[in-house]
C-alpha cells in the first residue's frame, strides 16, 4: 500500500449519506476572499431532497438561487444583481424572479438596462450566467435582494417527522 493512503472505515449510512450529498468545491487566489456558496452547508430544505430525486431544472434552480444569494450578501446598499448572458447580445437583466419548469427548463424574469421587460427561458444544458453588481434603479428605496426572497423559506425548520404510536403488546 501506498504511504498516501489512508485505511478509513465506514458504516454502510455514512456511505449512503456521503453518496447523497453533492460534491462542490472552490478555490480563491486570495485567502481571504469572501466565504462563496460552495463553502456553505446546504440550508435542510435543499438537503432534505437527495439530489438523485431532482430534475436537472430543480437542483440548477436551487444552486442558482444559492449563489444569487450568496452575491447579494456581498453587496452594498447601493447596488442591487443583475445578470449578464454569456455568448449573445441581449444584455444585462435585473433579476426580479427566478423559476424553472421540470424537467430541464430555467426561467429568468426581470428589466433591461432600459427598464423594459424581459424574460430569459433557457435549457439547463445551455445555462450560463454572469451575476453584476448594478446601481439600484431606485437609490432612494432599500435595495430589494431577490435571492433572499427566493430562498426565504429555505430558512424555516423542517417540519416535525409523524410519531406514530407504538404498538400495543
Amino acid at each position: 500500500m501506498e504511504p498516501h493512503m489512508i485505511d478509513e472505515i465506514a458504516t454502510s449510512a455514512e456511505v449512503l449519506e456521503a453518496s447523497a450529498l453533492p460534491c462542490a468545491h472552490v478555490v480563491h487566489a486570495d485567502p481571504d476572499a469572501p466565504e462563496t456558496a460552495e463553502q456553505q452547508p446546504l440550508p435542510a430544505a435543499v438537503a432534505r431532497k437527495p439530489v438523485e430525486q431532482k430534475s436537472p431544472a430543480e437542483w440548477a434552480y436551487e444552486r442558482l438561487i444559492l449563489y444569487i444569494r450568496n452575491f447579494e450578501s456581498q453587496l452594498d446598499a447601493r447596488h442591487e444583481v443583475a445578470m449578464g448572458f454569456a455568448g449573445g447580445e441581449v444584455g444585462v437583466l435585473r433579476i426580479e424572479g427566478l423559476g424553472y419548469f421540470d424537467p430541464d427548463l430555467i426561467t429568468f424574469y426581470g428589466r433591461d438596462e432600459d427598464g423594459a421587460k424581459m424574460q430569459l427561458v433557457q435549457h439547463v444544458s445551455q445555462l450560463n450566467v454572469a451575476l453584476r453588481a448594478i446601481p439600484r434603479e431606485m437609490p432612494d428605496a432599500p435595495p430589494r435582494r431577490i435571492g433572499f426572497r427566493l430562498a426565504q423559506d429555505w430558512d424555516e425548520p423542517a417540519p416535525a417527522e409523524p410519531q406514530h404510536p407504538a404498538p400495543e403488546a
